[in-house]
């Protein structure tokens, strides 16, 4: 039975490059990550970490220029004005659901 296998697979040159150069840092040439990373999946019986959408996060009035802060005061006219209204105890629920608040 052979000792190693051959894996084939395209990845974005730059994403390849860059994580080269972490690796020769770490001192692990490219085929050695691979194996660890498909040693973690088996360990794992999965990927050997979590896949999740990054959390949004609400607008920081103190981060906006004047442009976007007007901009976002129009959005809430706007919808003030088409009846896009929500009491407060659903905001309260829902800024708690998103982000935890």
């Amino acid at each position: 039975m052979a000792k190693t296998a051959n894996i084939y697979t395209r990845v974005d040159p730059e994403i390849k490059n860059q994580a080269e150069q972490i690796l020769e840092q770490l001192g692990i040439p490219m085929s050695n990550a691979i194996g660890i990373f498909l040693r973690q999946v088996i360990l794992h019986n999965g990927l050997p970490f979590e896949m999740t959408l990054p959390v949004s996060k609400p607008v920081a009035i103190g981060n906006l220029t004047k442009e976007q802060l007007d901009a976002e005061l129009q959005k809430g006219f706007d919808d003030i004005e088409n009846g896009r209204v929500f009491s407060l105890d659903e905001v309260d629920a829902e800024m708690k659901s998103r982000y935890g608040i």
